[in-house]
């Protein structure tokens, strides 16, 4: 296998870019299925550092090479994160992986996703140009909202090489709640209820255990203590240590709930799709999920991925989408196409095909 390229500036980026007919930018290899392609890689790991980090305009700008862990602690220092949660940062995710993947943690349900903090990025397109989108500032919202097509983009629109994001400030402190559930059909009676509730809560989860839902409560820790008593008086729960909620969310932010070895898929649901999706999957042996976003996405892990066909049915059957994370399967499961506007840009960033298909 030929090593990936790698590129320790945007003058080597691009040059990278114009080296080969068809190349894929590659991180640090988390989100292992969204790399195989037959294509020249660019590795961004040599691409990294904080460029410009503004706490009072709660901005910064970094290389998409860096490493998440290095931006949580720049901004931790400030008080200050990124509240969607983003997954596999103690595994060591990048930035631009993170958005080309477009992959949130718990933290989408409340504040969003990582789409919704994006304010520009730089990027070299199929022409190898290195070309700039949006804005270092949170009121620079002229012109096409170029930035949030790559997020999701798997590399398919051009190479990420500087992203600049908007932040917000840590909450004072966190409590979640654990309320055990009988079925599916229960959770998504929940999912739904609470989503339309005055508690803003935090996150609302359901855990791989299929039998338990977790809800997350920010703020000054007074106000948090008034409301899960009235949260329990409509589902019975408990408080989680702090220790035990921590080690909670870490699990699902790193996946180490899944198979390491199995298929592992993102899906978008909605609470009323999930208990046929639920039902459907526990006829595999041993398939795994965690629902998340207040039921409004699935990360799917089956031990084999042999097993992705049926998954591909039942995901058909009711016209859901997923795309592969990880394992030996195809990028996309279920009911998917690409909307005109996504083959448009394609076209313009990307005419000569220098990058991979949406569908590779």
């Amino acid at each position: 296998m030929t090593p990936p390229l790698q590129p320790a500036s945007l003058a080597e980026l691009t040059d990278a870019v114009r080296s080969a007919p068809r190349v894929l930018a590659v991180g640090a290899g988390t989100k292992s299925r969204l790399a195989a392609v037959d294509a020249v890689k660019i590795s961004t790991t040599r691409l990294t550092g904080v460029i410009e980090y503004e706490p009072a305009e709660f901005t910064f700008t970094a290389f998409a090479g860096t490493p998440l862990r290095e931006i949580a602690a720049t901004l931790a220092r400030s008080g200050q994160y990124l509240p969607f949660d983003p997954p596999l940062v103690e595994s060591g995710a990048t930035l631009g992986g993170t958005v080309a993947t477009g992959l949130n943690g718990p933290g989408r349900f409340h504040f969003g996703g990582a789409r919704d903090f994006i304010l520009g990025v730089r990027f070299v397109d199929g022409a190898g140009r290195l070309l700039r989108a949006g804005g270092k500032v949170v009121k620079n919202s002229a012109g096409f909202d170029l930035p949030k097509f790559f997020c999701g983009s798997l590399g398919r629109f051009g190479i990420l090489a500087e992203i600049t994001f908007k932040v917000f400030p840590r909450t004072e402190s966190t409590l979640t709640l654990a309320v055990p559930v009988a079925d599916a059909d229960a959770a998504a009676q929940i999912f739904t209820a609470a989503a339309n509730t005055r508690w803003e809560l935090d996150a609302l989860d359901l855990l791989p255990d299929g039998k338990t839902i977790c809800l997350r409560l920010a703020g000054p820790t007074p106000a948090l203590l008034a409301i899960a008593p009235e949260i329990f008086s409509r589902w019975p729960g408990q408080i989680l240590p702090a220790t035990d909620a921590e080690s909670i969310w870490s699990e699902l932010r790193e996946f180490r709930w899944a198979h390491p070895d199995g298929l592992l898929a993102k899906a978008a649901i909605t609470p009323a799709t999930w208990p046929a999706l639920d039902r459907s999957l526990r006829s595999l042996d041993n398939a795994r999920a965690h629902v998340s976003a207040g039921g409004n996405l699935a990360f799917i892990s089956l031990p084999s991925p042999a097993q992705a066909s049926i998954l591909d049915q039942s995901l058909r059957e009711r016209e859901l989408t997923a795309v592969t994370l990880r394992g030996a399967c195809p990028l996309w499961l279920g009911a998917h196409s690409h909307p005109k506007i996504a083959l448009a840009v394609k076209a313009a960033l990307d005419p000569e095909n220098r990058f991979p298909g949406l569908d590779d």
